[in-house]
């Protein structure tokens, strides 16, 4: 079957525009890119069509790293425009950032979904434990490192969110955060590092998976064009609205807030993991 069989559009129509609505929104507040909620809902709608894990995984992380180009790019311009971008990490990160996304789309081809699922529950939990916590006790340093840890950073960075399937919100705002950058700085910028990572990541999945038999037809590689035609109008629509909550939000409201999101991510994955 595929998305684009008449048969099976209409019925997830709804919820592939609201999952754009949800992702829209959380990338504008959050910084991140949506992919904690456009994974679970691809995986399921991949499984729904009738795709086995091992390849419904993959797509949903290839398909939401589609999807987080144009979010993110919404979201890092509403940012910018706030003044709270620091492009001074975002130009150091550059280049790492690609080379960990590349390697870890390379992963793709061959990892089990598994691999996904445990990579993505282990780095939301301990956001969101530092989160909820208040982050007492989470902090590594005072100020950001040396450029070349920082360089460092911007790899693991792209390697994780690649096999998370992010925009590496989750990943960079917990690295930012743990060396005293404020929340909502750390949320702006993560929204630029969104961009760094979708676009090379998204062309690291259509390479990774190009040639494969079991691919539905509306698929490039690992990402199916029809959810991400699906997606994208309601999740433009809801961008803005989340940029102008984040900056309306309380430090340690939009800490909690960020930190429950994640918490509910980590239990969807590991009752994904439980029952396989």
């Amino acid at each position: 079957m595929s998305l684009l069989d008449p048969a099976t559009l209409l019925p997830l129509i709804g919820v592939l525009a609201f999952a754009g609505a949800l992702i829209g929104f959380l990338a504008g507040l959050f910084g991140i890119g949506g992919g904690a909620i456009s994974v679970p809902v691809f995986y399921e709608v991949f499984k729904a069509l009738g795709h086995s894990a091992e390849l419904a995984m993959p797509m949903a992380v290839g398909t939401s790293l589609a999807v987080i180009i144009p979010t993110s790019i919404q979201s890092s311009r509403g940012h910018f425009k706030r003044g709270t971008v620091d492009m001074d990490i975002l130009r150091l990160w550059a280049l790492p950032v690609l080379v960990g996304v590349m390697f870890g789309a390379a992963i793709a081809r061959f990892a089990d979904p598994e691999v996904f699922q445990i990579v993505f529950v282990a780095v939301a939990a301990i956001n969101a434990a530092k989160l909820l916590s208040g982050g007492a006790g989470w902090r590594l340093r005072d100020s950001l490192p040396a450029r070349g840890a920082l360089r460092a950073y911007g790899a693991g960075v792209g390697l994780i969110s690649a096999l998370m399937g992010i925009g590496g919100g989750a990943v960079s705002n917990l690295v930012l955060t743990l060396h005293n950058v404020p929340i909502h700085r750390a949320v702006s910028t993560s929204a630029g590092v969104g961009v760094l990572i979708a676009i090379p990541g998204t062309l690291g999945y259509m390479i990774a998976g190009w040639g494969r038999v079991d691919l539905p037809p509306d698929a490039i590689g690992f990402v199916s064009l029809a959810t991400f035609a699906l997606t994208i109008p309601t999740s433009l629509l809801t961008t803005r609205f989340g940029v102008r909550l984040a900056h309306g939000l309380s430090r340690q409201n939009l800490e909690r807030a960020f930190g429950v999101f994640l918490l509910a991510v980590c239990v969807r994955f590991i009752w994904l993991i439980v029952t396989g």
